[in-house]
C-alpha cells in the first residue's frame, strides 16, 4: 500500500464527506461505490486516515469494552446524538 499523502485534489469539503461516512465505513455498511470512494479518500488522504484510525481504534476499545453488557436504548440514543453532535462540531470547525 501507498504511503498516505494529502492530495493535491482534496478539499475540506471531500474530507467533511469522507469523515462523515466513517463509522459505517468501519462497520462496513455502505454500498460497495460509497465504501471504494471513502477508501480511495483514505488512501489519498494523511489527515482523514489518521482520523479514520482513531475512530477505528475507539470504536475496538468500546467493544472490547462492553462486549459483554448492553446499554439501555435511552442512553445508547443520547450516547448516538452527542457523538453526531460532535461530528458535525469538528466537521464545522475544519
Amino acid at each position: 500500500m501507498a504511503e498516505p499523502r494529502m492530495s493535491a485534489g482534496s478539499s475540506d469539503e471531500k474530507c467533511a464527506e469522507v469523515l462523515e461516512q466513517v463509522y459505517a465505513f468501519i462497520d462496513q455498511e455502505i454500498d460497495e461505490t460509497d465504501r471504494r470512494r471513502v477508501q480511495e479518500h483514505l488512501d489519498e488522504c494523511g489527515p482523514c486516515l489518521a482520523r479514520y484510525d482513531l475512530e477505528r481504534l475507539v470504536k475496538q476499545v468500546v467493544h472490547r469494552s462492553c462486549s459483554h453488557e448492553h446499554a439501555p436504548g435511552a442512553l445508547r440514543e443520547r450516547v448516538l446524538t452527542r457523538i453526531r453532535a460532535v461530528q458535525i462540531s469538528i466537521t464545522e470547525q475544519q
